[in-house]
């Protein structure tokens, strides 16, 4: 039976990634040895960094001025490296809390300097993206959180702001059209629309690093990595050939914006069954409601052995919510099909 993987992250990737990734497995280039057992430092993986930073640029239409690094550690390492390099000394940076991520962004920041939480939907259960904020110059920098993949909201558009800002985009990285030449600092765990768990992808534009005056350890401090080309320490190597393979396949297939078509269909189909459908709700307000991470409930729980046995029995796989809000959580990331959504709608239809 066909299996279809709704599943938030480590998430599903196209097919053809991971054929051509079990192939590198057993034998590399045609060199006879394994992607896992060859040299970081090697002309053959030099290549695949070099590529994997190179398609970022591409796909985001960025320039010179931006650097990209594969990093490890998730988006958790980077709610402490983010403050590291760009909260001044005395001085101050804006956060928004839209969900637990954000929380755990925000959480972190506060142990190196002053941070001041500049809008919240923590009361109402994160059921919203707040929008009633405006950031000045006195920040280093205003951090936001793109996609909540607990609650499933979204950002739809992003504030003008008089300082750098900072995104976390790690479950809706490459799934839209945006001008990512607005951002100063973006980063994403790769295990949702880019590859595997394991690498952490940064892109900073270079003029804001280098003005905090703290004494950053080598290991926090962009500019290193920036110098030794995401190879300060041995890089996960299977995790960035993997995303870089996942990139190819973006960019074969009509890249960001064609990929932006296919999910808004995929979240429209399943949207329009949670709205017509009496028997399900969604968690969040309509105008917030993601394109990555669908989480929505039943409105009867009575009903949830039928529909928990019902979608198993599909090949669904997945659909748990998070342990945080319960529920389900259908994540429709840039390899899923729309066929599997399709299966899904129809599983709701039939309850």
């Amino acid at each position: 039976m066909k299996k279809h993987n709704f599943s938030a992250g480590p998430s599903i990737l196209p097919q053809e990634v991971f054929q051509k990734s079990a192939e590198a497995v057993l034998d590399f280039n045609g060199m006879g040895l394994s992607l896992l057992e060859i040299s970081h430092r090697s002309k053959d993986f030099v290549a695949v960094m070099d590529e994997a930073r190179a398609i970022v640029k591409r796909l985001m239409n960025l320039g010179d001025g931006y650097e990209v690094l594969y990093l490890q550690g998730g988006a958790s390492l980077q709610f402490l490296m983010v403050p590291f390099n760009l909260l001044r000394i005395n001085g101050k940076a804006a956060y928004t809390d839209t969900g637990t991520w954000a929380s755990g962004a925000i959480k972190e920041a506060k142990k190196i300097g002053e941070i001041d939480v500049v809008a919240s939907s923590k009361a109402e259960n994160y059921s919203f993206i707040p929008k009633d904020y405006s950031i000045g110059s006195e920040y280093d920098y205003f951090h936001c959180t793109s996609n909540n993949t607990i609650y499933g909201t979204q950002m739809k558009t992003f504030p003008n702001v008089d300082t750098s800002l900072v995104c976390d985009m790690s479950s809706d990285i490459f799934s839209r059209v945006l001008d990512f030449s607005k951002f100063d600092l973006i980063y994403a765990g790769a295990q949702k629309n880019m590859g595997p768990a394991g690498a952490t992808l940064v892109v900073v534009k270079k003029e804001i690093l280098g003005k905090t005056g703290r004494n950053i350890p080598s290991y926090l401090d962009y500019q290193i990595h920036i110098d030794k080309e995401s190879m300060l320490n041995t890089p996960p190597v299977f995790a960035v050939y993997v995303s870089l393979l996942t990139l190819q396949w973006l960019e074969k297939n009509g890249g960001i914006s064609t990929a932006e078509k296919r999910n808004e269909a995929k979240a429209k189909l399943l949207y329009d069954e949670i709205d017509r459908n009496p028997l399900f709700d969604t968690f969040c307000v309509p105008e917030d409601r993601s394109l990555m991470n669908v989480s929505f409930k039943l409105t009867d729980e009575n009903l949830k052995e039928k529909f928990d046995n019902a979608w198993k029995s599909a090949g669904i796989s997945g659909l748990n919510g998070h342990r945080n809000l319960g529920g389900y959580r259908a994540s429709l990331y840039n390899a899923l099909p729309i066929e599997s959504v399709q299966v899904l709608t129809d599983v709701m239809m039939s309850l």
